[in-house]
C-alpha cells in the first residue's frame, strides 16, 4: 500500500485525498437523508439545503455544500478513472470538471422532479361539493343533530361532521354532499 501511494505523484495523491473525503461526506449525507436528519428541523447540520447568506432563494440553489460534494465526487472519480486513458493532464482536468458539473446538474434535476411529486395535503372544501361517500356515525333527521360521514375528496378518504335536512341517515348509508357549511361540517343527503 505504501509503495503504491508513494508511486503516485503529488497531483494524484491530492486527487485521491479529495475524492475519498468527498465520498465519505456523501455517504454521511445519504445516511442522514434516509434517516431524516437533513431537514430544517431538529439539528443544525448543513447538508446542502441552504448556505449562510443565500436568503430564501428556494431549494434548487447552485452553490450549496451538497452540490460542492457532488461536484468533487464526479471530478475526483473521473480523474482517477480516466488517468490512464487521457494522457494530457490539462484535458483530463477539463473532462473531469465537465463530468462533475454534469453530475451536479443531474442531481439537481432528480431533486426537482421529486419535489414536483409532493402534495400539500390541504383540502379545498369547495371540492367537497358533490362528493359521494358513506355515513360513518348515524345522522339524526333535521338540522338539529350531527353525525359523521366519510367521503372521497382530492384522492383521499376524509371524515367530516355532517347534517341532513331529510330523514335520519343510518350508519353505512350512501350519501352525497349538497352544501359545505364550514371547514369541518357538511350538509348531505341520501344518494
Amino acid at each position: 500500500m505504501e509503495e503504491w501511494w508513494s508511486s503516485l505523484g503529488l497531483f494524484m495523491q491530492s486527487v485521491w485525498c479529495i475524492t475519498l473525503f468527498a465520498s465519505l461526506v456523501f455517504i454521511i449525507q445519504t445516511i442522514m437523508t434516509f434517516v431524516g436528519m437533513d431537514t430544517d428541523g431538529g439539528m443544525d447540520i448543513d447538508t446542502g439545503t441552504d448556505m449562510p447568506g443565500d436568503g430564501d432563494s428556494g431549494p434548487f440553489q447552485l452553490f450549496t455544500f451538497r452540490n460542492f460534494i457532488n461536484f468533487l465526487l464526479g471530478f475526483g472519480w473521473s480523474i482517477i478513472s480516466f488517468q490512464g486513458a487521457i494522457g494530457n493532464q490539462f484535458v483530463l482536468i477539463l473532462v473531469s470538471a465537465a463530468i462533475g458539473v454534469l453530475l451536479v446538474m443531474a442531481v439537481m434535476a432528480i431533486f426537482r422532479f421529486m419535489s414536483r411529486m409532493e402534495q400539500s395535503g390541504t383540502i379545498n372544501m369547495a371540492n367537497a361539493l358533490g362528493c359521494k361517500g358513506n355515513v360513518y356515525l348515524k345522522i339524526p333527521a333535521g338540522k338539529g343533530g350531527e353525525g359523521k360521514v366519510q367521503i372521497s375528496i382530492q384522492g383521499a378518504i376524509r371524515e367530516f361532521d355532517a347534517l341532513t335536512l331529510g330523514e335520519e341517515l343510518e350508519t353505512g348509508a350512501p350519501i352525497k354532499v349538497v352544501e359545505v357549511i364550514n371547514d369541518s361540517t357538511l350538509l348531505v343527503e341520501r344518494f
